[in-house]
């Protein structure tokens, strides 16, 4: 009898590409102090998940810088790609990665620990869903471990993880992981170590108390995704006319969803007109939803230009004055007083500190007066129209990134009359003070 092969199904490259666009997107960041194994964890994360490639790891095993020691791996060579990070072991710049899992989809900012570049984890975890947030179990949570996890919650990031790191310097204590999940808030508390690998891909056979999720198995099953906002809102950043029959409003939707017979408004006109066609690169659509990159055309002329907003559901918010939280990005810090030019979706105008001076790197709240009403949405509910950042009129350097909280109220202008009839009170009750006194 002929043998029977058991030929692996090969499956076509529609249905390959099918299953992979299935697979939802994570995006995550890993923040900490310097030292707590931020690059080490990400290299032994893609190592064990099987997202570095077999020539990466032969580079990092000829390597002549190896800090992890003799006969193991130094997994942060395969995030640190500079040579000053190389040299220096701490992580100057963002490195992003990409892997997959059969389950989910990752982007991995691996951002620096040192205190210098604390604007650089802020610009790397901006556009997250997730961040793990390492301490090292030895030391416990520091000032700047804290401050990345409070600029986390700054950028709406919804899942904060606190990976307790090198478990295997302390003998696998819980005792001493409790410490630091007493001492540190977060989502989720799972005990690592990220040199040999325990609870980052698999269970770890060395803590048999930690009934928890592996960490990978917790970033596979963490929800991703935001429900489009009922809210529209689609910053106009081109105006597109060829001829004289057709104009397009072009855009990112930075919330919300719209389709076509919609009735929509244009900002600051406040007038409505009605959404005919969704134009798009691939043809005409009958809905769109953010984040898409879309052309509305309108059932009527309006006149709006780059920096305006075409909006539905409820109104966005309205001001000159705004209030919010601020991290500033250059060594002058941010002045109070000074000058700026605030970038707001698809607009720059001038804008003035009038409220909160912070050194670099600083987290604070400010108060900005604007040169025309922006429209906005507070950063918690829309991140697209409640961030903004802040530029050098002269050197065009980007000097700091905000979150918008709300509007700010004008300080309440009092009359020349009322200043002097508040005068003359506080004269008169002085000069009976007096006069009691005086015995008179």
């Amino acid at each position: 009898m002929a043998a029977v092969l058991n030929v692996p199904t090969v499956l076509p490259l529609h249905s390959f590409l099918a299953q992979q666009g299935d697979r939802d997107l994570l995006r995550f960041s890993t923040a900490g102090s310097v030292d707590d194994g931020k690059s080490t964890l990400i290299g032994r994360l893609l190592h064990d998940a099987g997202g570095a490639f077999e020539d990466q790891i032969a580079a990092v095993k000829a390597s002549k810088i190896n800090r992890a020691g003799e006969g193991k791996v130094d997994f942060s060579l395969l995030t640190d790609g500079l040579k000053a990070e190389r040299e220096q072991g701490i992580t100057i710049d963002v490195a992003y990665r990409y892997f997959a899992t059969p389950r989910r989809k990752f982007i991995i900012a691996d951002t620096p620990g040192h205190e210098e570049y604390t604007r650089n984890m802020a610009t790397g975890a901006s556009t997250c869903e997730a961040a793990v947030v390492l301490v090292d179990v030895r030391h416990g949570p520091t000032d700047q471990s804290r401050r990345h996890a409070r600029i986390a919650r700054l950028l709406g990031i919804r899942h904060v993880i606190v990976a307790v790191n090198k478990m295997d310097l302390v003998g696998w204590s819980e005792t001493a992981f409790r410490k630091v999940v007493n001492a540190f808030e977060g989502a989720y508390h799972v005990p690592i170590s990220a040199l040999e690998g325990d609870n980052v891909v698999a269970q770890s056979a060395h803590m048999p108390w930690y009934r928890g999720p592996a960490l990978l198995d917790l970033l596979e099953t963490l929800p991703v995704g935001q429900e489009a906002q009922t809210a529209f809102r689609l910053p106009v950043q081109l105006v597109i006319r060829p001829d004289a029959r057709f104009r397009g409003f072009a855009g990112q939707i930075a919330g919300g969803r719209v389709r076509v017979g919609d009735m929509v408004t244009a900002l600051p006109s406040g007038r409505e007109a009605q959404v005919t066609r969704i134009v798009t690169y691939d043809g005409d659509l009958a809905e769109a939803v953010a984040p898409m990159s879309v052309t509305l055309v309108l059932d009527r002329e309006i006149d709006l230009s780059r920096g305006a907003m075409i909006v539905s559901g409820d109104k966005p918010e309205s001001a000159r004055r705004i209030h919010a939280q601020a991290v500033a990005m250059q060594h002058e810090g941010l002045v109070e007083g000074r000058e700026y030019l605030l970038r707001h979706t698809a607009q720059v105008v001038p804008a003035r500190l009038i409220k909160g001076s912070l050194p670099m790197n600083g987290i604070g709240e400010v108060e900005l007066e604007i040169t025309k009403p922006l429209y906005f949405d507070p950063y918690t509910f829309n991140r697209s129209t409640g961030a903004f950042v802040l530029i050098d009129r002269l050197s065009n350097n980007t000097v700091g990134a905000g979150m918008i909280d709300r509007a700010a109220r004008a300080p309440r202008r009092v009359s020349a009359a009322r200043q002097a009839a508040a005068w003359l009170r506080k004269a008169a009750d002085k000069l009976e003070q007096f006069s009691d006194g005086a015995g008179i």
